[in-house]
């Protein structure tokens, strides 16, 4: 688990490629604290910083083939790596090292593009092949680990982070208006686009080769389902049971795999409990479990984390994170974010990756997944209620469903069916809508567009990020069955362009921690989109099979306890007494002023309404913490840097045009 920066082509770098590579490498220094390495040839560079968790002495990057002219930077893990070294052997090759670096080195010199089929991990990598003078990055097929890219003066360059790719002569911190669209509508950025103008990111299961000056993308992998009605290998629920029993096993065990100790994040959830009893065998000397606990009872789950560390015999520890812990570390979270949130949730995370690296670990387990494959998020059971509904919406009965799908918002117990039936879109004439399932929770977050400037409206017009995103479905999406399509926009969308990304990589990283997923392996993946939706949600009860795999395994209470989401204190965190001189100087007017991107006027009477009212509603929390966090986005990196203005940039013909970078989707899609 590593960073690493690269670039190709001939850059007229006036102190030479290794100061760039130096410079870019260290703007991600807290990836790799563990060591650093450079290569460079006529018009290509490679620089790595390491974080050594296999093949502690001799696995250091840039890595070099035999003959020295393939060289990789890798950031990652392949954690199937001993499999792979074995049938490497049997074809005849040889290796220095034991690092599962070398394993993937020799794997592409073996089988060229072909070795990413092969592989079980989470990763990010650059292979530059001196042979063919070509340059291949590629990313892993979940998108677990992050991969940027850029164009400056017909070069190249590349990073494991965007803030590297600063470092480039002429490379300019702007805020893409549609990048900023698309979060405060569905709470991410769509890849290949960034909150960076012009800096893209390689989407998941994708390749990108760069030759002769050419970039082409193509995608290794699909996040698919069968068709309606369709059955893989029937419907046996025990036989499936004991198979999916068996994967999450041996994807557990393959991740224990390190030559450092491994621990494990435990929420006291049915997902990170279950991975915990999984890993816990596995451990010579027991498993270290960590997790974050809250003190208003509204988002604490100390009771079951403490419950499941006793079942599962762990040696558990927990860091308190109240709403100063938040407020205090928020800017800095921004500025490993690299893009505006909508929710304080990746701030207990950076302190929690904080208490990890402080009991001298690496490497934690985490259940994140889960709810995407097996269908465990509310919106799921929701968009089921809401068909229900839908074929009789004159039916008041049905609507009383909703107020016991969220029993942790008691707002909703209150409302009128009449305001049920508006607010989660109830009628028939939705029910062709690719976005049906998303649709109530996108039209909510884009409430929060209220709070616009003028100019940032002007520079937006016309554009729908709602539109955009359906309009990068695949060609396959209509015939899958309904929970298969909403599942297909958590996993494809959601979970790679915030849930791994902002909560999990940047935060995690930024102490030098790397998490590992089981449930993400591809294996069990392919495995969750075959079985029949009602193996997943059965009546309205999430993630059924997973319930039945953890049995004889997990605390019952744990196994039967409702879904309760993870969440922490949004606008409560920085509003009140003891309110950081940081927050009001960031929602003053002049600030805001500066940026352009908000309405003073309209922020400062949010401001004002949050400071009266702590428990504020979903639109003005997500409003709150979305203006601050872009605020503190544009002071962390265009501060000192010449900014363009939202009206200076002509983004609005460009975003129906698309971003210049097609997707990998996209040109899968048009084949």
């Amino acid at each position: 688990m590593c960073g690493f920066a690269g670039f190709l082509g001939e850059a007229n770098l006036a102190d030479g490629p290794e100061r760039l590579l130096r410079d870019m490498t260290d703007a991600i220094a807290h990836r790799g604290p563990d060591g650093r390495g450079t290569f460079v040839t006529p018009g290509v560079g490679l620089a790595h910083v390491r974080l050594s968790i296999v093949g502690l002495a001799d696995g250091q990057q840039p890595m070099a083939n035999a003959s020295g002219d393939i060289v990789i930077a890798f950031n990652g893990e392949i954690f199937n790596y001993v499999e792979l070294r074995e049938d490497l052997k049997a074809r005849g090759c040889r290796f220095r090292t034991g690092s599962d670096t070398e394993v993937l080195l020799q794997l592409y010199e073996t089988f060229g593009d072909d070795c990413l089929n092969r592989l079980n991990g989470d990763f990010a990598f650059a292979i530059w092949d001196g042979r063919r003078r070509r340059m291949l990055l590629a990313r892993d097929r979940m998108g677990v680990r992050p991969l940027f890219y850029t164009e400056k003066n017909g070069v190249i360059y590349f990073a494991s982070e965007a803030k590297a790719l600063l470092e480039v002569p002429g490379v300019e911190a702007e805020m893409d208006p549609i990048a900023l669209d698309q979060i405060f509508t569905l709470w991410a950025p769509i890849a290949p686009r960034t909150a960076f103008r012009n800096i893209f990111e390689l989407e998941p299961g994708c390749a990108l080769t760069i030759e002769n000056g050419r970039m082409h993308s193509r995608a290794y992998w699909h996040f698919q389902f069968p068709a309606k009605g369709e059955r893989s290998g029937g419907d046996d629920e025990r036989q499936k049971v004991e198979e999916l029993r068996a994967l999450l096993t041996d994807a557990t065990r393959l991740r224990m795999r390190a030559d450092v100790p491994v621990g494990a994040y435990l929420s006291g959830g049915l997902d990170s409990s279950l991975i915990t009893a999984l890993g816990a065998p596995m451990a010579p000397n027991g498993l270290n479990t960590f997790s974050v606990t809250f003190d208003s009872a509204e988002h604490d789950e100390s009771s079951f984390q403490q419950m499941a560390a006793r079942g599962l015999g762990t040696h558990h520890r927990s860091v308190a994170c109240g709403a100063e812990d938040i407020s205090s570390s928020f800017p800095e979270v921004i500025r490993f974010t690299e893009r505006p949130i909508l929710r304080t949730a990746p701030a207990p995370l950076f302190h929690l990756s904080g208490l990890v690296r402080e009991a001298g670990m690496k490497v934690v387990l985490t259940g994140e997944g889960a709810d995407e494959i097996f269908a465990g998020y509310d919106i799921f059971r929701e968009a089921r209620v809401r068909r229900f509904c839908a074929r009789q919406p004159e039916s008041p009965s049905r609507l009383h469903l909703f107020r016991k799908l969220y029993p942790y918002l008691p707002g909703l117990r209150h409302q009128t069916t009449e305001y049920l039936a508006a607010f989660f879109g109830t009628g028939n004439d939705f029910l062709n809508d690719p976005l049906f399932s998303h649709r109530p929770r996108f039209r909510s977050t884009a409430a929060t567009k209220i709070f616009y400037s003028d100019d940032l409206r002007s520079t937006l017009s016309g554009y729908d990020a709602m539109e955009d995103l359906a309009s990068r479905l695949p060609a396959d999406f209509g015939r899958w069955h309904p929970l298969h399509q909403s599942q297909y926009l958590e996993a494809r969308f959601l979970l790679p362009g915030y849930i791994l990304s902002s909560q999990g990589d940047r935060m995690a990283m930024s102490h030098g921690i790397e998490g590992r997923f089981p449930f993400l392996d591809h294996r069990v993946v392919e495995f969750a989109n075959n079985l029949s939706p009602d193996m997943k949600l059965r009546g309205l009860r999430e993630k059924h099979i997973l319930r039945r795999v953890a049995e004889g395994l997990v605390p019952t209470e744990i196994i039967e306890r409702p879904k309760q989401p993870y969440r922490s204190p949004d606008s409560s965190s920085f509003v009140g007494l003891g309110e950081s001189a940081y927050v009001r100087e960031r929602l003053g007017e002049t600030a805001l002023a500066s940026t352009g991107l908000f309405n003073p006027r309209a922020v400062s009477k949010l401001h004002q309404k949050c400071r009266a009212n702590p428990v504020s509603g979903f639109r003005d929390n997500a409003a709150f913490v979305g203006i601050l966090s872009a605020q503190l986005w544009m002071k962390s990196f265009t501060e000192g840097r010449p900014v363009a203005r939202p009206t200076d940039l002509p983004v609005a013909s460009a975003a129906k045009r698309g971003t210049g970078h097609q997707s990998c989707l996209q040109r899968d899609n048009d084949q």
